[in-house]
């Protein structure tokens, strides 16, 4: 994945999906943060400053990659399809992430069956986009990829 902020920065990395719920942002360097999700939880870690800060999957955008299938309109309002001959646009806006409300484009191939890109603005109004490439569909991604060390959590804040 290709994943550039509002601030310009531009970060690589290899991104593991294993639905349901599980999820890694593998960043490259010198990029020293990952993102895991167990199905549960969302965990931001920060290799540099050895951090870790949690959310529940339900108050993250992310939440629309995480379910069995993407059921556009059910969990999430669609507010908007835009089509042209190459992708689809589809625009959803989603209210319960933590501080507001922020507004998701996915980007799908043509044909709909395969996810592009993926644009979101925070409730702050910063856009993050995240872009695709060389997707493979393997089955045997290894699930430590998907751990998240709660233990390290309750460490840090005593």
């Amino acid at each position: 994945f290709v994943q550039r902020g509002a601030d310009g920065n531009r970060l690589t990395g290899t991104l593991y999906v294993q639905r349901p719920g599980r999820l890694r942002f593998a960043y490259d360097a010198p990029a020293t943060i990952d993102v895991i999700a167990d199905g549960r939880s969302v965990a931001i870690r920060d290799r540099k400053l050895a951090t870790q800060d949690l959310y529940p999957v339900g108050q993250t955008p992310l939440k629309f990659l995480l379910g069995d299938r993407i059921a556009l309109g059910q969990t999430i309002p669609v507010i908007g399809v835009e089509r042209t001959a190459n992708e689809a646009d589809i625009v959803l806006e989603d209210r319960s992430t933590l501080g507001g409300t922020s507004r998701i484009t996915l980007t799908f191939d043509a044909q709909v069956q395969n996810l592009k890109q993926w644009s979101i603005v925070d409730p702050q109004g910063f856009q993050t986009i995240v872009s695709l490439s060389d997707l493979s569909r393997s089955a045997g991604i290894d699930p430590n990829l998907f751990v998240i060390n709660y233990q390290q959590i309750w460490k840090s804040t005593d």
